[in-house]
């Protein structure tokens, strides 16, 4: 009796789960017999849903005829299964799984490929391991599926099994929405940060007068925009750069200099597709973009570029075939002598993969390249990556940046400032406008020692510098020049804006620096950076005003540096005093004094004796390398004349000076 009960109930059950189950509802008369108009209209509505699938017309406009249809009837299998589709290969993926679900829970076989879609889906919603099920499932059932099929399913497998590992340790970061002074509905991508973190460059896709449609995705052209970081810590509206810079093509920002005096446009502008062209600011306004040329450019695609902060390094991103490991790879050109560009030499297997790499930056620090790829432990699309190189050259093994950084869908874009602290990305997420947008990243203050999933700290100095006439306090554009002292060696030379006087050096930790400004007509200015190769980041950031050349003009040469306790120039002083040679021959009317001053460690004589011989040492530098005895005069003056307070070793360093005073000049 208890059997027989049992045999009914689980009967019983049966036949409501039956009756519950949901039914593949078709398209025809006869399941809407009382409403043949809209079903007409519905038909209407997925054929030209298909029809703009068909010819890659946009899967948002398909997604709009379908869900017409979908009012009709949300139960049938092959329309949930396209509206699921169309959302894969939209803006939007993550919401195609409940259509794919439903789709497959009304009709298993209602395509081939339905469980690779629902894997898909269930992997771009973090349910990596019901998708690992749905693409082993949909192995098995093609057991004789072709090579590149099957490789691509296998891919997606791997990235749910990394994605399984790096969701298990969430990176301690604040990843927050920009807001509508930077995004809008409208596509914003690819955002670039100055290294001091001053300015926002992005490329966007937005509706104004006179921006055409392209006709082969439906999207408004791309245009170059720019935000300012306010005082208060807020961004000001973005704004659009004018002619040149924009055209009424497509003009997305491809890189910029470490400065931002310096921008790299992609242009759609050739039969090949587009090419990369440089424009450098001068004042307010921009030059005329030229094109690198090869062989930067070539017949193939070149879309991002990188420079590293001493301007000698190109970091490319092209799908050249030559030296190629697969798809679109990271390529780097040396600059030449005569300033041209070297042919470009692929990076090597550490960082390039057979599958995409795209979104290069090479940070400030000159060690640190952040890349995106589709390949290495990504968890799927375009993730972001981390390598450093080391002092041999050598490039470290890519590190995923992790969780909530990078997401199953598609990270390709990615700056971060010299602070390594303020990175920026352009994604899609459940915060959005209703496109990509523009995300800042914000990483702890203080770090515990860098592991696989920390940021590493920056390690350099940089000089924010504003040029200055000391009298009128105008802006001055200025050269400036940054050497290593220790090598005698030229790095670097930059120019200050002439419209606000700014500049920005980077100085990456692990070299003892020379800084000096320079200008027609004036004294030039020196500054010191010996920088440890431990050191973190600092921000500097002076006045730096320039002094006409006149009687009682004097200046501090602080990359003059002695012997301890001696008077013995260092080779590091020579860059330095070089300078003092050029202007001497260049004012050729002009008579100085040199002059050795100390800390007051020691007595007064000893003092006065040092100083005064350390100043002779300068003199006598400056006449073997051709400077006339007469216009010249040395004195020391011990600890008299102190510029700081000998009661701190950084007043005392500061009073340990050689300084320089104009005379005559007549």
């Amino acid at each position: 009796m208890y059997k027989k009960c049992c045999f009914v109930i689980l009967a019983l059950l049966c036949f409501l789960v039956s009756g519950m189950a949901q039914e593949n509802v078709k398209f025809k008369r006869s399941n809407f017999s009382d409403r043949k108009s809209e079903l007409r209209s519905a038909k209407r509505q997925i054929r030209n849903g298909d029809k703009v699938m068909d010819n890659n017309a946009g899967p948002e406009k398909a997604i709009e005829h379908y869900m017409k249809a979908q009012e009709l009837n949300p139960d049938n299998a092959t329309l949930n299964y396209k509206i699921g589709s169309a959302y894969l290969l939209s803006i939007e993926k993550t919401k195609a799984l409940p259509y794919l679900e439903k789709a497959y829970s009304l009709d298993k076989n209602v395509m081939d490929d339905v469980l690779f879609k629902l894997g898909r889906a269930r992997h771009l919603n973090y349910q990596f391991e019901q998708a690992l099920n749905s693409y082993s499932a949909y192995l098995s059932m093609h057991p004789k599926m072709d090579v590149a099929k099957k490789n691509r399913v296998n891919k997606h497998i791997t990235e749910c099994r990394s994605g399984i590992e790096i969701i298990k340790d969430t990176v301690d970061v604040e990843i927050s929405n920009m807001g509508p002074n930077i995004n809008t509905e409208f596509p914003e991508y690819n955002p670039m940060i100055f290294a001091d973190g001053s300015r926002l460059i992005f490329t966007a896709r937005r509706k104004y007068i006179g921006n055409p449609i392209d006709e082969a995705d439906g999207k408004y052209c791309e245009d170059v925009w720019y935000a300012d970081k306010q005082k208060d810590g807020t961004w000001s509206k973005s704004k659009r750069f004018k002619s040149p810079i924009n055209t009424k093509g497509h003009d997305a920002i491809s890189g910029i200099s470490t400065d931002g005096q310096v921008l790299y446009v992609y242009k759609a502008q050739t039969k090949q597709g587009g090419d990369i062209f440089v424009s450098r600011q001068d004042g307010d306004n921009w030059e005329d973009p030229e094109s690198l040329g090869e062989p930067i450019n070539t017949e193939y695609h070149e879309s991002k570029v990188s420079v590293s902060y001493d301007e000698k390094t190109m970091y490319l991103v092209s799908n050249r075939p030559t030296d190629n490991f697969g798809g679109r790879d990271i390529f780097i050109s040396k600059k030449q002598p005569w300033g041209a560009w070297g042919e470009p030499v692929n990076i090597g297997p550490v960082i390039n993969t057979e599958y995409d790499e795209e979104g290069i930056l090479i940070h400030p620090d000159g060690r640190t390249l952040y890349f995106c790829s589709k390949g290495h432990n990504t968890m799927g699309g375009f993730d972001i990556f981390r390598s450093a190189r080391d002092t041999n050259g050598n490039w470290s093994a890519p590190v995923n940046l992790g969780y909530p950084i990078n997401t199953p869908d598609e990270e390709a874009f990615f700056s971060i400032a010299a602070d390594g602290r303020h990175a920026y990305i352009s994604s899609v997420r459940p915060d959005g406008y209703g496109s990509y947008d523009i995300y800042q990243i914000l990483y702890p203050e203080k770090e515990v020692e860098a592991d696989e999933k920390t940021q590493p700290t920056a390690r350099l100095t940089l000089f924010t510098g504003i040029v200055k006439d000391v009298k009128t306090l105008q802006p001055l554009k200025a050269s400036i020049e940054i050497v290593d002292n220790e090598k005698n060696e030229k790095i670097v030379e930059l120019t200050s804006n002439e419209a606000t006087g700014k500049f920005v050096a980077s100085l990456p930790a692990g070299k003892n620096y020379g800084l000096s400004v320079n200008k027609e007509g004036y004294m030039f200015h020196s500054e010191n950076f010996n920088i440890a190769d431990t050191s973190e980041f600092e921000q500097v950031k002076k006045e730096v005003l320039l002094q006409p050349i006149e009687v009682g003009t004097k200046i501090v040469l602080k990359n003059i540096f002695f012997d301890y306790d001696k008077a013995t120039l260092r080779e590091s002083s020579f860059t330095e005093l070089n300078k003092v040679v050029d202007v001497l021959k260049e004012n050729p009317k002009l008579v100085i004094e040199i002059s050795g001053h100390t800390d007051n460690r020691g007595s007064l004589e000893y003092n006065i004796k040092l100083s005064r011989e350390r100043a002779k040492s300068v003199v006598d530098y400056l006449i073997d390398h051709g400077i006339e005895k007469s216009r010249l005069k040395y004195e020391g003056y011990a600890f008299k004349q102190p510029i700081a307070d000998n009661d701190t070793e950084k007043g005392r360093q500061l009073n340990r000076r050689v300084e320089f005073t104009v005379l005559k000049n007549d």
